[in-house]
């Protein structure tokens, strides 16, 4: 996990599960929980449930949240 990828503010994640029964979804969710430092039900899908490109939102301190997606962008 790291890297933009396409442009803008959209963190590379990469995952093994297939995209079978949400297996790949929830494969996504469980990493950027670990890489957030939170549970994984606090991650939550919002939109691209079928889509490569997912939107998530991680519960997570604001400032904590934003200093960690930057230094995953980073990467």
């Amino acid at each position: 996990m790291g890297g933009r990828w396409g442009d803008g503010e959209v963190l590379g994640v990469s995952v093994s599960a297939r995209a079978v029964d949400g297996a790949a979804t929830a494969a996504v969710c469980a990493a950027v929980a670990g890489a957030f430092g939170v549970r994984p039900r606090e991650v939550s899908l919002v939109a691209g449930e079928r889509s490569r490109t997912k939107v998530l939102e991680v519960c997570v301190d604001a400032d904590q949240g934003r200093r960690t997606l930057e230094a995953l962008l980073a990467r």
